[in-house]
């Protein structure tokens, strides 16, 4: 069944008209909570909670929404049964300048359309080829980090993964154009955030649309050379790609879409690292666990049959992710009017669930603030109480598709570490990190890489 297109006319702001729903309007005249949701997102939604319950509006980044916690909310959204809630409408005014006509930028059929040549790049045989590419690059990466001395391991990681991303996925590599790439990223993600949107020299709205550019030519001036050759990239099988018709994409929609799988793979598996690495530095018995599961793999490569082997670091990543979701908070948009929770909510408003909220709640969660990857294990399964209770990857038709490729990158760069190192922070640390738009630490992340003890 064909979804219609009217709702892509509805007016570029949300519908305002929502005061009959629990709420308020925000501690600040025109910015509500905007300050508090950048600064201290997950107290913030605690506290509305506590004053409202499960459904309430707020305004933050002067858009007024309908925040809609825990795994029912989170079900009711993102499975959508009756195509209520766009993602498009949602994203676009925060990242339709940025990262426009990425897959988390479409809706229904085209969407559906667009997933499916996207999933190409990640099938089985895919995955495997990948991950001959990467195992020398995470390998010598390791070797690289400095050893015995403190450094920021988020940039570090942060400028590896981007070099791994641009060969598995374009083939081609990085090189000098590597500093320009990553602070190119950079400032698009901090764009994202940005409250007044004007293209003043020094602005971070500035900085995000010249960080686009610079994105885009770097894609452009290699997208000929990937339609004379195919290869076993993902940016020679998009540009290779037919619609129904039989017509390649378009220069643009090729661009369009390197650009977005990109940013999506490098920032949030940065995170996730990142998340990861703090925890079992704060957790260093986790560390002689993971050490020993790798002991049990032969050779200094790790093979893709060997990844379902490696469960204790599957529950570490999922703790982590549980602890510190990437992305802590997923917009829609309804193009209908529909009944949530006993409230009617007009068409074109914006609503949101938070991954962050659900991972927390004690209903759900055993000591949800304590870092224990064993609530995951067979014998547990905390998460399998509702299917929508862990949600790091979001869910329903936008479901992250590289999740896979996610959990692949992760165990291999923790193989080539924890091998032969342990990591460590300073006694009484604690990281310093935003939530919002994408969780990253804001201290860089300080640790120390020591060669392992016999």
């Amino acid at each position: 069944m064909k979804t219609s297109t009217d709702y892509l006319e509805l007016p570029r702001k949300a519908n305002r008209h929502v005061d009959h729903i629990p709420g308020d309007n925000g501690a600040l005249p025109i910015l509500g909570d905007t300050v508090e949701f950048l600064k201290d997102y997950h107290g913030l939604i605690n506290r509305k909670y506590k004053l409202y319950g499960p459904i309430y509006r707020n305004n933050a980044l002067l858009q007024r929404n309908i925040a809609l916690l825990g795994p029912e909310a989170n079900e009711l959204v993102l499975k959508d049964s009756d195509k209520i809630f766009s993602s498009k409408k949602a994203w676009d005014p925060i990242l339709d300048k940025l990262f426009p006509n990425g897959l988390m930028l479409r809706d229904f059929d085209v969407h559906r359309f667009h997933r499916k040549v996207l999933q190409a790049a990640f099938k089985k045989e895919s995955l495997q080829a990948y991950l001959e590419t990467m195992n020398p690059r995470m390998r010598q990466g390791v070797i690289d980090f400095p050893k015995d001395s403190e450094f920021g391991f988020k940039d570090s990681i942060k400028s590896l993964l981007l070099n791994v991303a641009a060969q598995v996925f374009m083939g081609v590599e990085m090189g000098k154009e590597a500093d320009k790439i990553n602070k190119g990223f950079l400032h698009a993600m901090e764009a994202s955030m940005a409250v007044v949107k004007l293209p003043i020299p020094g602005t971070t709205w500035y900085k995000g649309i010249k960080g686009r550019q610079a994105l885009e030519e770097f894609i452009q001036k290699h997208i000929t050379a990937k339609r004379a050759t195919e290869s076993g990239d993902f940016f020679s099988q998009f540009c290779h790609a037919k619609d129904e018709d039989g017509n390649e994409l378009s220069d643009e929609a090729v661009r369009d879409h390197i650009i977005f799988l990109l940013f999506a793979a490098h920032d949030t598996t940065t995170s996730t690292l990142c998340s990861i690495i703090y925890a079992i530095a704060k957790n260093p018995e986790w560390q002689d666990i993971l050490h020993n599961e790798y002991q049990q793999i032969t050779g200094d490569d790790l093979q893709y049959d060997d990844l379902p082997k490696l469960e204790k670091t599957g529950l570490v990543m999922k703790e982590a992710l549980r602890m510190y979701p990437p992305v802590p908070v997923i917009p829609r948009r309804t193009i209908k009017e529909t009944e949530i929770m006993g409230y009617r909510i007009p068409a074109n408003t914006g609503v949101g669930v938070s991954p962050l909220f659900t991972h927390y709640m004690e209903e759900w969660w055993t000591e949800p603030q304590k870092f224990d990857p064993e609530r995951f294990s067979p014998e547990r399964a905390e998460h399998k109480r509702h299917f929508y209770q862990w949600i790091p990857f979001g869910g329903g038709h936008h479901k992250c598709i590289g999740l896979n490729f996610a959990e692949m990158q992760v165990k291999l760069f923790l193989f080539h570490l924890l091998r032969n190192h342990t990591i460590s922070v300073k006694p009484g640390y604690k990281m310093q990190f935003n939530v919002v738009p994408i969780v990253f630490p804001t201290d860089g992340l300080p640790i120390q890489i020591n060669k392992r003890k016999a």
